[in-house]
Parts: structure tokens; C-alpha cells; sequence
């Protein structure tokens, strides 16, 4: 298990899944239900404080040798429900992206040829033996994906202050604010179903239509009874506290839907411009001082 530390690892945010201990085959479900009773788990700051540890060495380390045990728990109407973290195999994901995220010569000094291609014959073996492996967590880093917002409502907004060091509430620490999205599965697959077949009886298929397609097709590898989260996470530590506290990006959202769905394309074209607007100021932010 991860130690904590006070260093905080900015910036990316989750679409996480959470499922039931029955979705589990054994030893895998003893092992979750057991993990469940722990007095503490830790969380995703933890679980990126490692991840950048492996970078550390020369050569780095993009992929842990051995797959995590951690996982993410809650409670979903009083049953537990787990989010394994996977780090192993969200890491060879990620690690197949970078070739279209950055130029050749700077991948090659972050991560010599040789280390991506140990990882990558690594990678095909273990797909070999495990051909249905799905993430239960997708990551975003210096944003939030409009089409993860297609999946929530308003009323499943959940957003808390922070707290200054040293105060009662904050600790010696302090404590960043949380903003996140919580609904069932059902609901999950629900409003992306419809925000669907708004897009396609409206407009040309574009990113966004395939976007949700994409995200539908991960959703359905998942339990009914499953958890669906969506977590800011490290952004808090990016935008002030009153860009978070504003936030309402699925309410926003579902306005451009709504109106599209009442044949008003001017304004959801304009409700979609706002909230593009709002995250593309975000996303510009990594390129600040």
C-alpha cells in the first residue's frame, strides 16, 4: 500500500468505475472484500506520488513490474463497490499515447527506445493471457473531457471547500477542495444513450458522437449495479476556488442537449461555446509560468 506524503501531485482528473463485490471472480473478490475492511486506504494522490517515484530511476520505470493491489471503495445505497486502480495496465495505455503527444526527440529523452520497447513486448505478452483487460479508471490530464459530463446531472454534483492549515476543519495540513460526479451505472448509460441520439438526429456525426460511442463501449464492459465517478482530482489544485464552487459543466451541457433536442441550434451552439470556452481556458493553463 501507498505511504502518504503532504506533496501534492497536480493536475489530472478521472472517470472512474466502481462495481459490486459480486462482479469479481475469486481470490479476486475475497481480496477486495477483505481490502474494504481496512481502516484507511489510500487515494489518488498516493497513487500518482508512486507512479512518479518509478520515474526517478535511471532508466525510469513507466511500468510498475507487478500490477497493484490498491483499489478505490465506496458505498453505492449502503453495498461496497471497488475501483481497482490497475496501475500496471492503465500505465502501458498511457504509454501508447505518448507517441502522438509529443515529438520524437523529446519522447526519446523522457523515455529511451529501448525502455518503450521492453515495455511494449511486456505489454503483448500479458494481452496474450488477459485479452478482455479494461481499465476501470480513464485520466485526463489539465481538463475534463466534455463527453464525461454527457453522463451526470447536476443533482449529482458533490463539491466541498477546502480548509487553511492549521485551522479545525483543515488540520496541520490543510485540506484541497473536492469536486466530483456521482450516479449509477444505469443512469450513466441512460443519459449517454440519449445525449446520442440527440447528437445523431441533429448534427453530422462528429468527436463528440464518436466520443460517446467511445465511452459507451467502456460502460457496457461494467456490472448495472455499478458506481460511475467523475473527479476533478488534481484540477483543484489548478483553478481558484471560485471557479470551482461556479462549476456546473453538466448542467451546461445538458442545456446545449436540450435545446438541440427542441431544434434550437443556435442555442446550443451557443450553451456548447461557453463551456468549451471555460475548459479550453484550463487546458491552456500547462503552457503558464
Amino acid at each position: 500500500m501507498s505511504v502518504a506524503s503532504s506533496v501534492l501531485v497536480p493536475y489530472a482528473s478521472y472517470l472512474r468505475v466502481y462495481e459490486p463485490l459480486a462482479a469479481f471472480p475469486e481470490p479476486e473478490r475475497s481480496h477486495w472484500a477483505r481490502y474494504a475492511r481496512l481502516p484507511r486506504t489510500p487515494g489518488a494522490q498516493d497513487e500518482l506520488r508512486g507512479s512518479l517515484a518509478d520515474l526517478l530511476p535511471t532508466p525510469p520505470v513507466p511500468v510498475p513490474v507487478h500490477e497493484s493491489a490498491d483499489a478505490f471503495v465506496a458505498l453505492l445505497d449502503g453495498v461496497v463497490v471497488i475501483c481497482p486502480w490497475r496501475t500496471r495496465l492503465r500505465g502501458w495505455l498511457a504509454l501508447g499515447e505518448l507517441a502522438d503527444q509529443f515529438p520524437g526527440p523529446v519522447l526519446d529523452a523522457m523515455l529511451p527506445p529501448v525502455v518503450r520497447a521492453q515495455v511494449a513486448a511486456d505489454h503483448e505478452r500479458w494481452l496474450e493471457r488477459n485479452p478482455d483487460a479494461r481499465p476501470w479508471i480513464r485520466t485526463a490530464v489539465w481538463q475534463v473531457p466534455l463527453r464525461w459530463f454527457s453522463l451526470f446531472g447536476d443533482e449529482d454534483r458533490e463539491y466541498e471547500p477546502g480548509r487553511a492549515k492549521g485551522t479545525a476543519e483543515g488540520g496541520a495540513e490543510g485540506r484541497a477542495p473536492v469536486l466530483r460526479y456521482r450516479t449509477t451505472m444505469a443512469q450513466a448509460r441512460r443519459r449517454l444513450a440519449r445525449a446520442l441520439r440527440t447528437l445523431r438526429e441533429s448534427i453530422d456525426e462528429g468527436p463528440m458522437t464518436e466520443g460517446l460511442i467511445e465511452v459507451g463501449r467502456w460502460l457496457e464492459e461494467f456490472h448495472p449495479r455499478a458506481l460511475v465517478e467523475l473527479d476533478f482530482g488534481g484540477l483543484v489544485h489548478a483553478v481558484p476556488e471560485e471557479w470551482l464552487a461556479g462549476d456546473r459543466s453538466a448542467a451546461q451541457l445538458a442545456e446545449g442537449f436540450a435545446a438541440l433536442r427542441e431544434g434550437d441550434t443556435e442555442a446550443a451552439g451557443e450553451a456548447y461555446g461557453r463551456l468549451a470556452e471555460r475548459w479550453r481556458i484550463v487546458r491552456e493553463l500547462r503552457f503558464a509560468n
